[in-house]
């Protein structure tokens, strides 16, 4: 899809797109185009599901960049609001076994600047998180959203927590629980529950559940997936591959869930269905898998996972 579209996204994914600084532990530096919210978006698109971006680009280099990239994974980009602010970028910097450590140049930057935003009619997953719920104006941009949400609409909320830009976790939570309210699956980290329930993190997992979210979904590197719902627990095994990077790892596998759920033609009301769960975080999980072979967020096309996306209700 391209601006000019006239068909209705059926997802969007709200949220920042920026350039990634990679720094190998030799100290090489190559620029990847990134952000939580524009990884996944990029990952449904190449599924082959309908869906759009809605965040802030500029209109630098970067921001052309960014642009043409949506626009080549079939990503619908009518919704992406322009700035003349320069691209926000974040520094990456890799360990030996291919985890990144982030550090984000933020102020007077394109990806907060996200307002007034509608979502489109026969929307029917909202897909929101990471820097989306921190950076003002977008994160109360988003919040809104989240808040107007129609009763068919499928709200995911990744909220991908970076604790160098909300050092305040009692400034972070009330927003968490708010929007999380009306989130209907909530994909977590280890990491995550770590920042939302230090040492506790059975507690961060129930607080979401009792907290209004139908289903949790709790990555764990490279450990089995754990689908929480209320009084029940799955684990979905994750596939053993020569990781390169982790960096998009989460925002493919949650691109991925997205668009499966579409394409399986599912909504709301079958979140309880665990086989269907199951079979969707197993897709998801492969497609995150495929990721970590690869340097920078480069999930892969549908093509490319043969039995392992088949969506079905």
């Amino acid at each position: 899809m391209n601006e000019d579209s006239s068909l209705p996204p059926v997802i969007v994914v709200g949220g920042e797109a920026l350039v990634d600084l990679v720094i190998d532990p030799l100290g090489q530096v190559v620029a990847k185009l990134g952000g939580g919210p524009f990884n996944a978006a990029r990952a449904a698109g190449r599924l082959g599901s309908p869906v759009s971006f809605l965040g802030a680009l500029s209109d630098d280099r970067f921001g052309r960049l960014l642009l043409a990239q949506l626009a080549a994974d079939g990503v619908d980009t009518s919704l992406v609001q322009r700035t003349e602010y320069p691209t926000t970028l974040a520094a990456a910097e890799l360990d030996e076994s291919g985890s990144a450590t982030y550090h984000f140049y933020l102020d007077h930057t394109s990806a907060p600047t996200v307002a007034d935003a509608v979502l489109p009619a026969g929307t029917r997953i909202f897909h929101v998180g990471t820097l989306g719920m921190v950076l003002e104006p977008m994160a109360a941009t988003m919040e809104r959203l989240v808040a107007a949400a129609p009763d068919d609409l499928l709200v995911l909320l990744d909220p991908n927590c970076r604790p160098r830009v909300t050092p305040d976790r009692s400034a972070y939570l009330p927003r968490l629980a708010r929007m999380g309210a009306r989130a209907d699956v909530v994909k977590v980290s280890t990491d995550d529950l770590e920042f939302i329930a230090p040492g506790d993190h059975e507690a961060g997992v129930q607080s979401l559940l009792s907290g209004g979210a139908t289903v949790v979904l709790h990555t764990d590197g490279g450990d089995a997936v754990r689908v929480r719902l209320d009084g029940e627990r799955v684990d979905v095994p994750v596939p053993r591959v020569q990781v390169v990077d982790t960096i998009g790892a989460g925002d493919s596998f949650g691109g991925a869930f997205a668009a499966w759920w579409q394409q399986a033609q599912l909504g709301r009301a079958d979140l309880r269905d665990v086989e269907a769960l199951t079979a969707a975080v197993t897709a998801a999980v492969h497609v995150a898998a495929i990721s970590c072979t690869r340097v920078g967020a480069q999930p892969p096309f549908a093509s490319e996972l043969g039995d392992a996306w088949r969506p079905q209700a």
